[in-house]
């Protein structure tokens, strides 16, 4: 799966809003018919997995943590523990809970990027400026594909 694109969106009174056609289509084709929601890690936007990515994310983090230190589990726990079942309706709505409306500082404009296997929503009014300026963003991409290349040889 492969999510691409900054998609403009318009939540209603109740916090439904329409997943971009592109993305549904992408879904149906992989035969998925659930998402799984959570407040980013890093940024104050959303983050949709669709189940089975979300599954595998769990597999890995519980490969890498062990269950009998009590740190490792509370983090588990953290990440897990504020998730909502996502299901499209039969018009290809979903419904953002109005705890995540708040979380990521969404009101009514919202931007639905696609991030390769997950789809981030956004507060339109937070993508309004570049993440990272172009000229820091030019170097930084330069100086990790030039390390990547590295890594190759």
């Amino acid at each position: 799966m492969r999510f691409l694109g900054n998609i403009e969106a318009k939540t209603d009174a109740k916090g439904r809003v329409f997943l971009p056609a592109a993305f549904r289509k992408i879904l149906q084709r992989a035969g998925e018919g659930n998402l799984v929601m959570r407040r980013d890690v890093f940024q104050a936007c959303l983050t949709l997995y669709p189940e089975s990515v979300w599954n595998e994310q769990m597999d890995l983090m519980r490969s890498r943590l062990n269950r009998w230190d009590a740190r490792q589990q509370q983090i588990f726990r953290q990440f897990v523990s504020d998730v909502e079942l996502i299901t499209l309706d039969a018009s290809g709505r979903l419904l953002i809970p109005k705890r995540y409306l708040k979380m990521a500082n969404i009101e009514q404009e919202i931007r639905f990027i696609g991030l390769g296997d997950t789809i981030e929503i956004w507060s339109a009014a937070s993508v309004e400026r570049p993440f990272v300026e172009p000229a820091e963003f030019s170097d930084a991409l330069q100086e990790l594909m030039r390390a990547a290349g590295k890594e190759e040889q």
